[in-house]
């Protein structure tokens, strides 16, 4: 077997140090699929310096928090900050509980690589818990941005209340998301007439789409039909995809952005007694949007880029307000009639979503859509300068248990500092 083959099968873990060097945290993945019924557990182990935390505890938390103000504008202890979900367990020592817990397939390989100071973690996320969804900042802002995210946690402490020193605590950013269903569901389309006075007939649109489901960077195709029975005449069509973001925290908050737009006056104006068919194609793009406040985006990891945030499918209606941000998109079909005759309007919903990866494909480890060429942005790969893998191939022929080290460190090249 070369070299580059047992590459390819070799399992890819993320680990990242305190800055002290005494724990160290290992993780299979940093993106946690939720499926509906159930959501991937984050496990892992932690690796800890025995001799340097003697009689101390070391802890892990898995936190889900929707960020709804800048960081900068937390002040008198105010935070603008809402826990939605907070998991805790106690590593080190191992409880009983944890102790008989069976181990993963990637733990066990784990702790024979690492040794006894190896300790397994897991946590489970229930399905309800929110996605990974950012809201694009303001030009100029700094700080973390709105949004919901997620932090994995370890660190050494007397008991869990303990505040976590810098030193001694390791912080991970995680994800949860969602991957599109395997089947599509029914085609939209609607009709809609608008009737007008000292008129005999009615105004009458018919639109409708491809499909329902949509891959991000897949274009569009809206059909639109016009019979104008009416008296009126139809100056300009309008067709555009729209984003809503509901924030669930309020019951009244809700983001809308225009994601991507057409506008035509091909085939006007469209008299009294006369049809129009005619098929629009749009494609909604984050790199044609990056100028919009609000606008709903993919979770991110720090120096990678991302695209539109991915429709959000809820299961369950009642647990709605613990979603944080939900997303759904609608194409909204417009005939403009003039001043007088005022607009006709017809609007479409339609699921946005990354495709599910090929099972075989996520069995090498291959990386998750922050990692892979960016189709949303045009097949333009990120610039891999701005993330530091430092790659370390331990054992490469050791039977199955080929482990390929990721640091989860990434180098800032502004400044030349590391930012981990």
């Amino acid at each position: 077997m070369d070299d580059a083959s047992a590459r390819r099968q070799a399992t890819r873990v993320f680990k990242k140090s305190s800055p002290n060097g005494k724990i160290t945290v290992y993780l299979g993945k940093r993106d946690f699929v939720d499926h509906i019924s159930n959501v991937d557990p984050v496990d892992g182990v932690v690796l800890i310096d025995p001799e340097y935390v003697k009689d101390r505890k070391v802890f892990g938390h898995v936190l889900a928090a929707f960020r709804y103000g800048r960081e900068d504008l937390d002040v008198l202890g105010l935070t603008f900050r809402k826990d939605l979900y907070l998991a805790f367990e106690q590593i080190f020592p191992q409880e009983n509980a944890v102790s008989k817990r069976p181990l993963t397939r990637l733990q066990e390989r784990l702790i024979k690589k690492l040794g006894p100071n190896a300790y397994p973690f897991y946590f489970e996320l229930p399905p309800h818990c929110p996605a990974s969804v950012t809201l694009q900042p303001a030009p100029g802002d700094t700080g973390k941005p709105c949004g919901v995210d997620y932090e994995l946690k370890a660190f050494v402490g007397e008991s869990q209340d303990d505040k976590p020193h810098k030193r001694n605590s390791v912080r991970l950013a995680i994800r949860k998301i969602m991957y599109a269903p395997s089947k599509q569901g029914e085609q939209p389309s609607i009709e809609v007439s608008k009737e007008f006075m000292m008129s005999p007939n009615k105004l009458h649109l018919e639109a409708s789409l491809d499909k329902e489901l949509y891959h991000h960077g897949e274009n569009i195709a809206v059909n639109v039909h016009i019979a104008n029975n009416s008296n009126r005449t139809v100056k300009k069509i309008k067709v555009s995809v729209r984003q809503f973001a509901d924030i669930c925290l309020f019951s009244s908050a809700q983001y809308k952005c225009i994601v991507a737009e057409a506008e035509s006056e091909d085939g006007c104006p469209i008299g009294p007694g006369f049809t129009l068919s005619k098929v629009f194609t749009l494609t909604p793009l984050l790199a044609n949007n990056k100028d919009k406040w609000g606008l709903a985006l993919d979770g991110q990891l720090k120096h990678e880029d991302t695209n539109l945030a991915s429709s959000t499918l809820i299961a369950d209606p009642s647990q709605r307000e613990n979603l944080g941000i939900t997303v759904q998109y609608k194409v909204k079909v417009k005939l403009c009639l003039g001043a007088l005759g005022g607009d006709l309007v017809a609007e479409l919903p339609f699921i946005l979503m990354h495709p599910k990866p090929d099972e075989e494909v996520a069995s090498i480890g291959v990386a998750s859509p922050s990692h892979r060429v960016n189709k949303e942005i045009g097949d333009v790969p990120v610039d891999t300068n701005l993330i530091q893998l430092d790659t370390d191939v331990e054992n490469a022929h050791d039977l199955d248990d080929d482990i390929i080290f990721e640091d989860f460190a990434r180098l800032r090249l502004k400044g030349g500092e590391t930012d981990a």
